[in-house]
């Protein structure tokens, strides 16, 4: 009964932090779907959320363990005794795993982690100070802090990471109480976001974190807890951007330099004037993220007309083809317009995740499917091939290309357990059990679907239940079946998404495009009745009475294509890469002699399609034939598993 009680509340909780009325009075004008209410049972997607609740999570725990991580918050309590180990971010890796923890407990009661979350939260608790202060890195040894936290509290907001760790924390704070319905780690954030909010303000102190996040997590105390001082003290900390520079200075050789310079944190202009994705991508994509959730709090179109613009850039200029973003090494930062190298790409996994919480927040805003359609790409590719099937190894970056020699994976030319800045790992334990949130959406009568996973789910509109389940065995075929349950027969409307890759068009710019023309349309039928594909915004709109099992069927015809970038885009000329529905191919050495840089892709070569079920989890191998030579390719997010070698996603054609 307790637990029924709990998933009572959580599912009430989620409607409000997520877009409900609650004390929130303006908000996104669509509404995601609680991730709790949706059940996910395909092939594909259940063995990751369950890889990640069983092997994931508690990896990264035992990290934390075996790296000081945790001991820190216990040594800041008075717990222990000892010095600061790690980086001064490092509390923040602890909180991306509880709140990815807490998503799980949503899903699926677990004793024995909620008693380690709760052994967790009473350290923490020990760490922070009277006052509401927390920050290991500092309360530990206030004398000697590690470098770049700066000499005392707030002194070094370009780099200290106080901000930042904090905001984390609050959405691990909100996500607990949701699971749970314990305030233990929610009094917690609220007393620390209680003292920030005295201390920065118009009539306080002045400045922004060099790395956002805070203001995500601030909307999210708003949310929970209806005090609107929370709300505006994340749009004073976008709104700081572009006005002022940090108290303290490195010197030009220090290696901490990087992160007082203003394009590397987006400060270089006001938040509201700037046109170009700039800087470290995933500052970059958290921000954007912020300033949608503000805006649909407060109304402010110029932060909307500031995100589309820049979202313009990114996907017309800045967008690799497997969704990652992010093309250089250095700051791990956005390129120049059609900067787009392959064995160098950067793509780290974070800025994917990134990518999709922007993404999702834009769909939120507009109803427009092209969102989705970027989301689809980032999340089938670039985000997944940043976790391994066994779910313990991890990529930082992504690149398209590998000789198999250069280390460019902190070190390592495959995917490695954990690393020193552990902020991907973490993040992928936080964003997988958050998955099923993003298939639907709705808005009065209306309901979205996005994406298509085997699942079952429930609405109510205007006091009618709706349950849709969904068949399908995407992303290896295009068969997408829906079966309508209104519990009384009523009017409401189904927007399905068709894709844009099953529309001739893979990203919505001309950034790349496929190279044959002529492709067979979607197929749509209610009821076995064939349906106009009358496309607005990337959706077909069903409108009529619903009656128990009416049936909407799709087809998404999924030949094997060619994809050509765009002519500015310097190493791809000449090249093509490959796709079948929403995934992108690469070759590795292991299936072509071990070698693959110095192979190209004939335009006569056709590629036929085969299941593997006992290869990589199982999946659609492409075996691309001609009387001369013979190419294999696998997905994108697959490769690096059986050893390391040769990788490429673009070829020469010949």
């Amino acid at each position: 009964m307790r637990r029924k009680i709990f998933l009572l509340i959580l599912i009430l909780l989620f409607i409000f932090v997520c877009g409900g009325e609650g004390n929130v009075n303006k908000d996104y004008p669509i509404k995601p779907v609680p991730f709790t209410r949706v059940k996910i049972s395909d092939n594909f997607w259940l063995p990751r959320l369950e890889t990640n609740l069983k092997v994931t999570i508690p990896f990264a725990f035992k990290k934390c363990e075996q790296t000081g991580r945790i001991d820190n918050f216990a040594k800041a309590g008075g717990l222990m005794k000892g010095k600061f180990i790690g980086r001064r971010y490092n509390d923040s890796d602890v909180f991306k795993i509880m709140e990815g923890a807490s998503y799980s407990l949503a899903l699926r009661p677990n004793p024995e982690l909620e008693k380690y979350m709760d052994n967790l939260i009473a350290k923490i608790k020990a760490a922070q100070e009277e006052d509401g202060y927390l920050y290991t890195a500092r309360t530990i040894d206030p004398e000697n802090p590690p470098p770049g936290a700066g000499k005392e509290r707030w002194s070094n907001l370009g780099s200290s990471h106080e901000l930042y760790n904090v905001g984390h924390m609050y959405e691990a704070a909100v996500a607990y109480y949701m699971a749970t319905g314990k305030r233990n780690f929610l009094d917690i954030a609220i007393k620390n976001a209680d003292l920030i909010c005295k201390v920065f303000g118009p009539n306080r102190r002045h400045g922004y974190p060099g790395h956002q996040e805070i203001e995500i997590g601030l909307v999210k105390l708003y949310r929970v807890t209806g005090n609107e001082k929370y709300l505006k003290l994340a749009k004073f900390f976008l709104d700081e951007r572009g006005k002022h520079k940090f108290e303290e200075k490195f010197s030009s050789t220090s290696p901490f330099s990087i992160y007082n310079q203003p394009w590397y944190m987006q400060a270089h202009k006001p938040v509201i004037e700037q046109k170009k994705a700039i800087g470290h991508a995933v500052r970059a994509t958290y921000m954007y993220s912020a300033m949608a959730d503000v805006a649909a709090l407060t109304g402010d179109k110029a932060y909307i007309n500031a995100i589309d613009t820049i979202w313009e850039n990114v996907v017309s200029k800045k967008l690799y083809i497997t969704g990652g973003i992010g093309a250089r090494r250095e700051g791990e930062a956005f390129g120049n317009d059609y900067e787009l190298p392959n064995a160098s790409a950067y793509n780290e996994t974070c800025a994917a995740i990134g990518n999709v919480l922007w993404n999702y927040r834009l769909f939120l805003l507009h109803g427009d499917g092209k969102y989705i359609d970027v989301l689809e790409r980032t999340l089938y590719n670039g985000l997944i091939s940043g976790v391994s099937l066994s779910g313990d190894l991890f990529f930082y970056p992504n690149p398209l290309e590998s000789d198999g020699k250069f280390k460019f994976n902190q070190g390592e030319a495959t995917r490695k357990p954990w690393f020193d800045c552990a902020c991907c790992p973490t993040n992928i334990c936080r964003f997988i059990p958050s998955l099923p949130g993003y298939i639907y959406a709705f808005k009065d009568k209306t309901i979205y679907v996005n994406l298509f996973i085997q699942n079952e789910t429930t609405f109510k509109i205007q006091g009618n239940k709706i349950k849709l389940i969904q068949k399908t065995n995407y992303p290896w075929d295009g068969m997408i079946k829906i079966i309508v349950f209104p519990e009384t027969d009523s009017y409401f409307e189904i927007k399905i998404r068709i894709p844009g890759w099953a529309l001739g068009k893979p990203v919505p710019s001309d950034l790349y495009s496929f190279l044959d023309k002529e492709i067979e349309k979607p197929l749509l039928k209610v009821n076995s009745k064939i349906y106009p594909l009358n496309l607005d915004k990337g959706y077909v709109s069903i409108k009529r009475k619903w009656a128990k099992n009416d049936i909407i069927e799709l087809r998404l015809p999924m030949p094997v294509r060619r994809i050509i970038a765009h002519e500015k885009v310097e190493e791809d000329r000449g090249k093509v890469a490959i796709q079948r529905g929403p995934l992108v191919y690469c070759f590795e050495g292991i299936d072509n002699e071990g070698k693959v840089l110095n192979r190209s892709i004939p335009d006569k070569m056709n590629f036929k399609v085969e299941f593997h079920p006992e290869l990589l989890g199982g999946i659609n191998v492409l075996i691309g034939q001609t009387e001369k030579e013979k190419l294999i390719a696998i997905p994108y997010y697959a490769w690096s598993h059986r050893g390391i070698g040769e990788m490429a996603v673009w070829l020469p054609r010949k």
